[in-house]
């Protein structure tokens, strides 16, 4: 069965009743209460978005976001109690879309949770082939040269976001703010974010053809015609 929303919380009182309010406006969601229990869930199931917390009874958050990212590209948004700004760099670079501090409001949760399913679901709908690079939306799958390459979760949303802008140069205030939907992102985390998709895609990462630098404006996707 299929659903949009899967909800791995081992405070099982908060997942259940999450889970209840998506579902009761229009977003299916089913709630399990650890890594096992994710486990046993995707062997007949699929979820189009994870909602996963970093503490789990018989695991690790972190660990079970590495296991899924070796299988999916689905979108996974980490939510927990623990405030360390290492917690959400950790996330985010091990393959996480986003960090959601409990206790959350479940209706600020739930419209979050919407525009991740919009975005994603509209991207679903096209791919992007120019002969050597080859991007699946659908699938979240990226090759170049013939050759499948592994992105996390946050590069496939950073080359979404720049093919989807194709020919327009996009400033960094921007990527921040709609690929991490967070202004107070740094230089360095955008730079090292895009030196890995060089250098997954490009033929010669030291002299890019697709994601091209406009100095002193931000990044241009140019389909490899520059």
């Amino acid at each position: 069965m299929k659903y949009n929303c899967l909800i791995i919380d081992d405070e099982k009182v908060l997942a259940d009743s999450t889970a209840e309010y998506f579902n009761l406006f229009g977003v299916t969601a089913v709630a399990v209460y650890g890594v096992d229990g994710c486990r046993e869930f995707l062997k007949d199931n699929t979820a189009e978005l994870i909602l996963l917390d970093i503490n789990l009874g018989d695991g690790s958050g972190f660990d079970l976001c590495k296991e899924l990212r070796e299988k999916t590209n689905i979108p996974i948004l980490f939510i927990s109690a623990r405030t360390s700004d290492d917690d959400k760099i950790i996330a985010l670079n091990i393959g996480g879309d986003d960090y959601v501090q409990k206790p959350y409001s479940l209706g600020v949760l739930l419209a979050k949770v919407k525009a991740v399913l919009k975005r994603y679901g509209q991207a679903a709908t096209a791919e992007y082939s120019d002969g050597y690079l080859t991007v699946d939306f659908a699938l979240k799958q990226v090759y170049a040269g013939g050759n499948r390459v592994k992105l996390t979760a946050l590069e496939f949303k950073l080359l979404a976001y720049l093919i989807e802008n194709k020919d327009k140069v996009i400033s960094k205030n921007e990527l921040f703010e709609k690929v991490w939907e967070d202004k107070f992102t740094g230089d360095g985390t955008l730079n090292v974010h895009i030196r890995r998709l060089r250098e997954a895609i490009e033929s010669n990462p030291n002299e890019p053809k697709y994601i091209v630098t406009v100095w002193g404006d931000g990044y241009k996707f140019t389909g490899g015609n520059e």
